[in-house]
């Protein structure tokens, strides 16, 4: 079972927020990052997320950005969700479009960053890129990073436009989430869980899955929590949440993505190297990171594969 980008639900399992991988000089490995989109395609993941917060997508030009949303395009054959958000609105237009032209099937726009926009801003400046961009375009909302919600009636207003069908849901506010669901339950509008410790809880409400750092790590396990749930299998999807609460702790015992990074150096997927400001993690939580991969070595049956 696989509804990529379908009628009944936009954006439906599980799709991974891909990693940059980087060369020793800060130069982008492009060979790397097609071989991990093979994997990941591989596994089961029902699409790709390049160019999001753990891509890095902070420290990256414009024409990089572009160059690996595009590659990730060229090399799998599942739907493609770039990252293309911005605290400037032209700009982030700019990267839609681009991305867009470059063959994205969909955009993350993570919600503008430092300037603190009224919820009036957030509104015009998300309308003003759904206007101008024929795909479908996904809300990104985590105040951990920007500074600033976008509040319930905000994303229920910005449902109502044809091409913003989705949401993603890293504000910690179980209490939201379910209050946007709930809104848009009659809208062609899709609700994602943005941080793994939450998918379940967001599922459970009426998600339909996850853009998931640990995805990155654990595809197969991932995509069986998720699509059990989704088919209302919630003893196994239980069961798949607990056993991967150590690595959803884990992956974010320092800002991401250094640790996501250092576990797939790790499990040998690719370099851990880091674009300044970001820092390796400490020898310590590498140490901890690695006994907790240890734990997943047995492979899993995958759910959702029929």
């Amino acid at each position: 079972m696989t509804p990529q980008l379908t009628a009944d639900a936009t954006f439906a399992g599980v799709y991974p927020a891909m990693c940059t991988p980087f060369h020793d000089d800060g130069s982008i490995d492009f060979e790397t990052l097609r071989t991990d989109a093979r994997r990941l395609e591989r596994a089961g993941a029902d699409g790709l997320v390049p160019m999001g917060s753990t891509g890095e997508s902070a420290t990256v030009t414009h024409d990089e950005h572009v160059e690996v949303v595009e590659a990730v395009v060229e090399t799998v054959d599942i739907p493609v969700i770039a990252g293309t958000g911005s605290n400037n609105t032209a700009e982030a237009l700019s990267l839609s479009q681009r991305s867009a032209d470059a063959g994205a099937d969909a955009l993350l726009l993570i919600s503008p960053y430092y300037n603190r926009p009224q919820q009036r801003g957030l509104r015009e400046h998300y309308e003003t890129i759904a206007d101008a961009v024929e795909l479908p375009q996904i809300v990104y909302n985590v105040p951990s990073r920007t500074g600033r919600n976008i509040e319930a009636d905000t994303v229920v207003a910005l449902a109502r436009h044809e091409n913003i069908c989705g949401y993603k849901a890293a504000e910690g506010d179980l209490g939201q989430v379910s209050e946007i669901v709930e809104r848009t339950r009659h809208e062609e509008f899709d609700v994602l869980s943005g941080n793994d410790g939450e998918t379940l809880s967001i599922l459970a409400l009426g998600g339909t899955g996850c853009i998931s750092v640990a995805a990155n790590v654990e595809p197969e396990r991932l995509r069986s929590l998720v699509w059990s749930a989704l088919e209302d299998e919630f003893d196994r999807a239980r069961q798949l949440h607990h056993e991967l609460g150590p690595l959803f702790r884990a992956l974010f015992c320092e800002t991401n993505p250094a640790p996501v990074k250092t576990a797939m150096e790790l499990r040998g997927y690719g370099p851990g190297t880091l674009r300044p400001p970001l820092a390796p993690i400490s020898d310590d939580n590498r140490e901890y990171l690695r006994q907790v991969l240890d734990t997943y070595d047995q492979p899993i049956e995958v759910v959702g594969d029929d």
